[in-house]
């Protein structure tokens, strides 16, 4: 019988054990969690440093990196969770989106051990696997709510129907938030990565530069929209004028002012969303739910008011966990991939 036909026949179990692995990016993470919620070992091998050196992430430098750390990865998450491979009970994988090459060395790597274990193959996409880290956070939380989706790539506040049904009320119509910082972090000479740089330095300085907050009050309809390419470019006229007139600039100041406006927004928005919805419950998700700011901002509006769910921060930034959350959902509903399986650079919303 070949792979999939057998995999096709597999018993479903409620209290599944699940083996995620994430290689979108600059992170090679394996994880390992049952049920969807309860983290048995989470294991993160970052080449960040190296990317540092050439102010960005090098996507040949990534896939090298991952093709070096998975396994060990693997290895160490096994040890740590005290299971072996009889106790998996499924191999979930992030599909898209991220950098190809990156992704293809998780897929691959990945179809392997499927094959190898004969365990189902699960694909996941990372941008659910991000909202799924809200269930790691709190572990009795159950949609519908609103999440934030606030990452490099995406910006977005979304509807959590159910967990297979999102509603995307707005996204960004160019930069994404997490762009955006680093893309200042950089007008700034500030290292990469730019998000906690950033942060770090507008935690010395004030508010006091007008930045617009771009698609604030935006027409009916796109109430929910994102702009980030309009603040970016003020930003950097800002600094780029100053330069030429041989002025000095408090680059503290110039942070914070930036910080400020790149997330009222999506605090405003967010709010709005519940208005709207009726929910009670808001979830952050994404590389910049880390932000101090951001966190704070958050807990200043609705704490007391709603439910408000905020991952770690190791679990707001690209981590196997979340994949595994996501992956034990898609296991449930029977999502599992031949060995055709293929990344995907981009992958919808949905």
């Amino acid at each position: 019988m070949k792979y999939y036909e057998k995999i096709k026949t597999t018993p479903i179990k409620k209290d599944a054990i699940i083996l995620g692995i994430e290689t979108s990016c600059d992170e090679t993470a394996v994880a390992i969690v049952r049920a969807g919620r309860e983290i048995l070992a989470d294991e993160i091998i970052s080449s960040a440093t190296e990317h540092a050196k050439y102010g960005g992430v090098v996507p040949e430098i990534a896939s090298r990196s991952h093709t070096e750390a998975i396994l060990t990865a693997t290895e160490n998450a096994l040890k740590n969770s005290g299971l072996n491979k009889d106790d998996i009970d499924a191999i979930a994988v992030t599909e898209g989106a991220g950098l190809l090459g990156a992704l293809l060395v998780g897929v691959s790597f990945a179809k392997s051990l499927a094959f190898a274990w004969n365990k189902p193959l699960v694909p996941v996409s990372h941008i659910r696997g991000h909202i799924s880290a809200s269930y790691l956070a709190d572990k009795d939380l159950k949609p519908p709510f609103i999440t934030i989706l606030c990452s490099g790539g995406h910006t977005a506040i979304c509807e959590v129907k159910d967990y297979y049904t999102l509603k995307v009320l707005g996204s960004t119509i160019d930069d994404a938030v997490g762009e955006a910082f680093d893309k200042v972090a950089r007008v700034l000479s500030l290292p990469y990565p730019g998000g906690p740089n950033i942060e770090r330095l507008a935690e010395k300085g004030q508010n006091n530069i007008k930045f617009p907050k771009m698609l604030a009050n935006n027409y009916e309809g796109s109430e929910f929209d994102f702009s980030y390419s309009g603040l970016k470019t003020a930003v950097i006229n800002y600094v780029h004028r100053a330069e030429q007139l041989g002025q000095q600039i408090v680059k503290e100041d110039v942070a914070c002012s930036f910080q400020h406006s790149a997330i009222d927004v999506i605090v405003d928005k967010a709010e709005k969303a519940l208005k709207l919805t009726g929910y009670k419950t808001l979830a952050v998700s994404g590389g910049v739910g880390a932000n101090g700011y951001l966190r704070k901002a958050l807990k200043d509006r609705f704490s007391g008011k709603i439910k408000l769910v905020i991952p770690e921060k190791r679990y707001c930034t690209d981590n196997g966990a979340m994949i595994a959350s996501e992956g034990y959902l898609q296991y449930l509903n029977g999502n599992f991939a031949d060995l055709t399986l293929n990344a995907k650079a981009v992958v919808p919303i949905k």
